[in-house]
């Protein structure tokens, strides 16, 4: 259930209760694609880092370990140690995206794995049968990740098809939620708006998905290689087409001003594998900039990463420590990085719920925006 507690213009202040805990909002969902942060981050650092959701990933959890062996296991929450809310996607991006050979029919997507060339089927029911075996807390419905850009006519075509699956969704959940043996049945199912980037589609297809009375919608398709300002004009013509009473969620996104933006805009919730990433080849997300750590610069340097940044990473070790272990390959870099990384997305967003409560979003943004993505010139250390 979705509580609005704060607005300023269309930026939301909010609450989303679930099985598994209330999620303040806006949020940024933490992605641990096979069950586990790429950095060799645990579940026990996430609850450190303020990370209210995790997100992992249905494809990849379908082929290893198999989402039958996780609810063997007792399902992700068990699996991952992690007791807070789960988004699990539905697996159709990275249908789309990972899979050479493929075959798009009504029934679903015929596909082969990208690990062995196995073939596969998924659609909708598959894709819920799969998630609620996984037992997360929220499941995306199946649909397909239309390319950008696409055509008019087979983007139209597209989405009545995803319309019709997210039916078969609602249909399949309805009924895996009933089972006495079901993991979790209070799962949430959230639909996907998707049109590619034209904006007539965009709305239609909103107003079609709303009429379902889902858990909570997101925005699909995007940050996936068209401009900023193509996202944000997506945004500004579905947005009005959400309902208000439910949580909104921006697909696969994506950098601090990209955050700001969306929520300025409406958004709720984001996930993105940017952070830990970026984190992994040295690029540093802080208050004052991007920090590109492997600069020679660094070499020397004891101060923290960010300074006033109160991250594990940044209270026990320095510049020169971080750039030396990323420089050697060794693990011990990769983790300090991604913690910091991961701090830093997670207390960005518990500032954002901070300023939108205080009713001074709009001035944070202003000032925010041109920091956060550029990078840190020399002499501004």
């Amino acid at each position: 259930m979705y509580t609005l507690i704060k607005q300023e213009g269309r930026a939301r202040r909010g609450s989303m209760e679930t099985v598994h805990g209330t999620v303040q909002l806006p949020t940024f969902m933490n992605v641990g694609t096979a069950a586990a942060i790429k950095g060799g981050v645990s579940s026990i650092d996430l609850q450190q880092l303020k990370c209210q959701v995790e997100l992992c990933n249905t494809y990849h959890l379908h082929l290893r370990p198999g989402d039958d062996v996780v609810r063997d296991l007792g399902g992700l929450h068990r699996f991952m140690g992690w007791s807070g809310p789960i988004l699990t996607d539905s697996g159709g991006f990275q249908v789309f995206s990972l899979a050479k050979l493929r075959k798009i029919a009504e029934r679903g997507v015929t596909f082969r794995s990208h690990i062995d060339g196995r073939q596969i089927f998924m659609g909708p029911e598959e894709s819920m049968q799969i998630q609620s075996n996984l037992g997360s807390t929220i499941a995306m419905a199946f649909d397909e990740c239309i390319e950008n850009p696409a055509e008019y006519d087979y983007t139209k075509q597209s989405i009545a098809r995803t319309t019709r699956w997210l039916v078969r969704c609602q249909e399949e959940m309805a009924r895996l939620n009933s089972l006495p043996e079901t993991i979790n049945p209070k799962q949430m199912l959230f639909g996907i708006n998707q049109g590619s980037t034209y904006e007539d589609l965009r709305i239609q297809h909103m107003q079609e998905i709303a009429a379902l009375d889902l858990d909570g919608y997101a925005i699909g398709g995007l940050a996936v290689g068209e401009s900023a300002s193509e996202m944000y004009r997506i945004i500004d013509a579905v947005e009005p087409h959400m309902p208000a009473q439910k949580p909104r969620y921006l697909m696969g996104v994506g950098t601090p001003v990209n955050i700001i933006e969306a929520v300025w805009r409406g958004i709720d919730l984001f996930d993105c594998v940017m952070p830990s990433r970026n984190a992994r080849h040295g690029t540093l997300f802080t208050w004052q900039g991007v920090r590109i750590i492997g600069n020679a610069r660094y070499r020397r340097d004891d101060r923290p990463i960010d300074e006033t940044c109160e991250c594990p990473a940044c209270r026990n070790h320095s510049r020169g420590y971080i750039r030396h272990l990323l420089a050697y390959h060794e693990m011990l870099g990769y983790r300090l990085a991604v913690i910091h990384n991961l701090y830093f997305y997670n207390s960005l967003m518990e500032r954002i719920r901070q300023e939108i409560q205080a009713g001074t979003f709009a001035s944070f943004r202003r000032e925010m925006v041109p920091i956060l993505d550029t990078r840190i010139p020399e002499g501004q250390d």
